[in-house]
């Protein structure tokens, strides 16, 4: 055979062919890992903007911890009645 493959008969003649056996040709080239710059900066723009848009709305969310919080220490009940359930 005029090739670069190895295969099995051709193996066969020799000694102990070792792990590879056959040795694959393809057309497509190597791929070479790179960052991906362009969507990290799609990413960062979307957490920039959900930010700025829930940012404001964090004083209400505190207000409404908080006053769960007061009404539980008022009203005496914890986690104790979830552990019921």
């Amino acid at each position: 055979m005029g090739t670069d493959i190895d295969t099995a008969e051709e193996s066969a003649e020799g000694a102990d062919p070792g792990p590879l056996t056959t040795a694959y040709r393809t057309v497509t080239p190597g791929y070479r890992s790179r960052s991906d710059d362009e969507m990290n900066a799609i990413g960062w723009a979307v957490f920039i903007g959900m930010l700025a848009l829930l940012f404001p709305l964090l004083p209400f969310v505190a207000i409404v911890w908080l006053v769960s919080k007061g009404i539980d220490a008022i009203t005496g009940s914890d986690d104790a009645d979830a552990e019921e359930i």
